[in-house]
């Protein structure tokens, strides 16, 4: 399994800062997609989002770029369509082509230094190095910096990063996802609602508080959050089903991320179709919810410790 470059014509390529724990993720799809998009966030920081509506001129995205670095890193998509446009691809004007290229943005200014954040270049480098080869996972591209647990603080948090996970249907078609991990609340194994990763009992401690009891106790806090995630698949969508499966998909989000939806995160969800398979939507809907889960279990499982915060695949060299 490769994640989500097992559906066919997707390409992934991250680009990382490993002293700042910053980076971008770019997610190419050269001959143009379908895509669709679900808010549940409050905190978000996106663009060219309205290229997903159905009544917007264009009809396919060209990439999708999750970056961190908060606003700033909304630049990286820059360069991205940078290194599209001189490759030919993009919205035909008649004049040239302009390629579309959705962004959404994760807070990752509290860890590493937040001075440095992902521009255009850095989006460039992550266009440049994509490729349909297993898709990296940890602490790389928009994970690099990426946390969860942070309803105390920084300092009782953990790390976390990117997952991806692909899951097979009949006739060939494939739904598959990619997480960037950067929630206010704990991830939890979805099916028994054990907390694997999130706020800490202290700074020392590996023992989790489970942050909706606390909430329900009275405590709040935490700052600088978003998960976010991206679903594709290789059967035929319209950009109407496209927004449907990206609700559907932000079930899997919810159901093991707690507390999630915050008014502290900008939990966005986008949806992609690049084939030309045949699958209900809802079947697509329920396999793209499992490949959300088990994205967002292997984005904090495949997590090293940085920035001073545990992270659950050890330390990194």
């Amino acid at each position: 399994m490769k994640g989500l470059t097992d559906v066919p014509g997707i390409r992934v390529g991250h680009a990382s800062d490993f002293d700042a724990l910053t980076g971008c993720t770019a997610i190419l799809f050269e001959g143009g997609a379908v895509g669709g998009v679900d808010i549940r966030g409050s905190a978000t920081g996106t663009s060219e989002l309205d290229t997903l509506s159905p009544g917007h001129v264009t009809s396919r995205v060209h990439g999708i770029v999750f970056s961190g670095g908060s606003a700033f890193g909304l630049e990286a998509a820059c360069g991205v369509r940078r290194y599209l446009g001189a490759h030919g691809v993009g919205f035909d004007t008649g004049v040239a082509r302009v390629p579309i290229v959705p962004s959404a943005i994760l807070f990752d200014l509290a860890i590493g230094k937040s001075g440095v954040r992902p521009g255009r270049e850095m989006g460039e480098a992550a266009a440049a190095g994509a490729s349909d080869a297993a898709v990296v996972e940890g602490c790389v591209g928009a994970g690099t910096g990426a946390t969860v647990g942070k309803l105390f603080g920084m300092k009782r948090a953990m790390k976390s990063g990117i997952g991806s996970y692909s899951v097979s249907l009949p006739d060939g078609v494939i739904v598959a996802a990619l997480i960037a991990v950067n929630a206010l609340g704990d991830v939890r194994e979805p099916s028994t609602g054990k907390v694997i990763a999130g706020a800490r009992v202290s700074e020392s401690s590996r023992e989790f508080v489970n942050a909706e009891r606390a909430m329900l106790s009275g405590q709040t806090g935490g700052f600088g959050n978003t998960t976010l995630a991206l679903v594709a698949t290789n059967a035929v969508l319209t950009k109407v089903m496209a927004g449907k499966l990206a609700a559907l998909a932000s079930i899997g989000v919810v159901r093991t991320i707690a507390p999630v939806n915050t008014m502290l995160d900008g939990d966005v969800t986008f949806a992609v179709s690049i084939g030309s398979k045949t699958a209900e939507i809802d079947v697509l809907g329920v396999a793209a919810i499992e490949a959300v889960e088990q994205s967002i279990l292997r984005a904090v499982k495949s997590a090293k410790s940085m920035g001073g915060l545990p992270g659950l695949a050890g330390s990194a060299r």
